[in-house]
């Protein structure tokens, strides 16, 4: 259901650019509106109990596999970004302690300002002697001009002992949220955070601040909570 609902999106961005340019008279993705069976909503599986998320840093630390795949797990989780996000971020987009995320990369086309805390900056410090001389961050063991693909991290999990049915990548975002609220830190700036975009038009155009220096405490506590976890 879901390929159905995607091919359907397509074929009605391809037909209405065909109405609009003269070379169709009808999208007829509009007659199948109410025939598709309605989507699920994604919840990826995550991990939400501390002393399993420890266990899980502490198998992440001791990963022995490739270290640019370690690197970028633990990234992942210090940001909480999509793994799409991650696997394609370049060394150029890095300013000090701030991660530019252009428009081009992000789900919704907006740019993401990502505040690093100084559990990311390290991170990026022990890759750098392994891929600061080239464009991406995290590139592919077989080509450094490709990233690490989008099956790298789960395969690692899977070496881990985690199934798919425990965790994935996309799941250290649900990780992270589940927690900061948990802790009650304020939603619009894990939201915010977490590259969501406000629903209500009129919250959204006032609340268009970054939120950068809460935010920038937020990832901080977030990576001394886990290091607290760890042990």
């Amino acid at each position: 259901m879901e390929t159905a609902h995607r091919v359907s999106q397509i074929v009605g961005l391809v037909l209405r650019y065909g109405i609009a340019t003269g070379q169709a008279v009808h999208d007829i993705t509009a007659d199948l509106k109410g025939a598709l069976i309605p989507r699920k909503p994604e919840h990826f599986p995550t991990l939400t109990d501390p002393e399993k998320i420890g266990g899980l840093m502490r198998s992440i630390y001791a990963f022995s596999g490739s270290p640019v795949v370690r690197c970028a797990m633990l990234f992942q989780i210090y940001t909480a970004v999509r793994p799409g996000e991650m696997r394609k971020a370049e060394w150029k987009e890095i300013d000090g302690d701030l991660w530019k995320i252009p428009a081009e990369r992000m789900k919704k086309r907006r740019p993401h300002l990502v505040p690093l805390s100084h559990h990311a900056m390290d991170v990026l410090e022990d890759i750098r002697p392994l891929t600061g001389g080239g464009e991406l961050i995290f590139p592919s063991i077989r080509s450094k001009i490709k990233p690490i693909s989008d099956m790298t991290v789960n395969a690692a999990l899977r070496r881990m002992g985690y199934t798919q049915d425990e965790l994935t990548g996309h799941g250290f975002r649900a990780m992270f949220s589940t927690i900061a609220n948990e802790h009650q830190w304020p939603s619009d700036v894990i939201e915010k955070q977490l590259a969501h975009v406000e629903k209500n038009s009129v919250r959204a155009a006032y609340n268009h601040a970054e939120l950068l220096e809460k935010r920038r405490e937020l990832m901080v506590w977030w990576g001394n909570w886990l290091e607290s976890q760890k042990g």
